[in-house]
């Protein structure tokens, strides 16, 4: 399940986050769909590789990613108030979306200043999710 469409395993695809002020629909399926952020000032425009890893034991498996900062420069982030996880591998379809995270209203980053998503609050790594 965790190795078709959303390869999770090291060697598979490439999933990353990114930001945005919109809230996800249940209609989002893919990148496309919302609406990113503008790049510059610290954020690139497709956001960053959480560089996962999938562990599988006793029939429980375990994607992990590494926490990803965004520190602003010279002007401002955001506003944004979603972390989406998306497949920026897959083809089919294209940039498919997993997951978000919804941090409760909206963040402006100002000069200077970080933003830190870190998976199930690991440092550096931390689970993304567990099926069993």
């Amino acid at each position: 399940m965790l190795t078709a469409v959303h390869n999770f395993t090291g060697a598979g695809h490439v999933m990353k986050i990114f930001l945005t002020n919109e809230a996800p629909l249940v209609t989002d399926t893919v990148k496309a769909d919302m609406v990113e952020i503008t790049a510059g000032n610290g954020y690139t425009a497709g956001g960053e590789d959480t560089l996962n890893t999938l562990a599988e034991a006793a029939g429980t498996a375990t994607v992990t990613g590494t926490k990803v900062v965004w520190t602003a420069s010279v002007g401002s982030i955001g506003p944004f108030r979603y972390v989406v996880l998306y497949n920026d591998t897959a083809t089919v379809p294209l940039d498919a979306l997993v997951a978000w995270w919804d941090y409760g209203s909206a963040l402006t980053l100002l000069a200077g200043e970080t933003f830190t998503t870190k998976f199930n609050n690991g440092d550096p790594t931390g689970n993304i999710l567990t099926l069993t």
